[in-house]
């Protein structure tokens, strides 16, 4: 993937959070930008405080991201790339203390759960924070001596922590995927593997879902992703996100794509991409 030499990565969390992981496997000299919230990872490509966004989407172990699909087809930004993050969770604490000093531990609450057989067997206690490398951040600038955190290994070198443990996660494949998002789509890059990923919203005739599918079925498509979501609060406004592997000017993605369009009030594209060595 191209990027520019020194490319701005926009991202939500603190530094040293999964997310940076995710920009720096996209590119090691990023600059990363922290924001507080998706919208504000997405406000700041679109005032030019970055250049592109990293965005999760969905975890092996904890499914859907909430709220990314409704806020990709909104965002005005494209997929130009991907990124699947490992969520290897490592333990650390202030320089000179010991793992066998550590009595507590802060992270987010959904690490804490991941991490419970280790924990349990070295007696530690634990608490949730709002951010696992906010904690790491705030640990650095603490004087306590006992405590540690539950973050990315990338957290403790940026905040001058000490890796007591490292992989101490209960499950070995807890991975997230990450959608790099720029202003600009560019569909004619091409990779052996290429994925499109669109959203769409089928019309109110009976079987528009079976209809809209079979296209893809009878080209030989292979759809790897297909959810549903409600927008505007309504029941009966289903929009629907996918992904496919294909380029949408090779023939059979093409003919798939013009016939899902008998059968849908809204179609669009939202990117083009190489598919990751991650997926496998």
């Amino acid at each position: 993937m191209s990027v520019p030499t020194t490319p701005r990565i926009a991202f939500q969390g603190a530094l040293g959070a999964y997310s940076h992981e995710a920009c720096l496997q996209a590119a090691p000299d990023v600059i990363p930008v922290p924001c507080t919230t998706f919208e504000g990872v997405i406000r700041a490509v679109k005032e030019g405080r970055a250049d592109l966004a990293m965005l999760p989407v969905e975890n092996t172990t904890y499914g859907r991201v909430a709220d990314i699909h409704r806020l990709l087809p909104e965002s005005g930004l494209h997929i130009v790339a991907e990124a699947f993050v490992r969520v290897r969770i490592a333990l650390m604490a202030k320089p000179g203390v010991a793992l066998k000093d550590v009595k507590h531990v802060r992270a987010h609450l959904v690490l804490l759960p991941q991490a419970r057989s280790f924990l349990d067997q070295h007696g530690i206690t634990s608490e949730p924070a709002a951010d696992s490398a906010g904690a790491a951040a705030e640990l650095a600038a603490s004087d306590t001596m006992t405590e540690g955190v539950l973050a990315s290994s990338v957290a403790a070198d940026i905040h001058g922590l000490n890796v007591l443990a490292e992989d101490i996660e209960d499950l070995d494949h807890n991975t997230t995927r990450f959608l790099l998002m720029s202003p600009q789509i560019d569909e004619t890059r091409r990779a052996e593997k290429m994925i499109t990923t669109f959203v769409f919203e089928v019309r109110n005739i009976p079987a528009a879902l079976y209809k809209a599918m079979g296209g893809f079925a009878t080209n030989g498509v292979n759809m790897t992703k297909l959810e549903s979501y409600m927008v505007g609060g309504s029941f009966t406004a289903t929009q629907f996100y996918a992904d496919i592997e294909g380029h949408p000017e090779d023939p059979g993605v093409k003919r798939a794509l013009e016939e899902l369009g008998y059968f849908t009030n809204m179609l669009e594209i939202l990117g083009v991409y190489p598919a990751s060595a991650g997926r496998g």
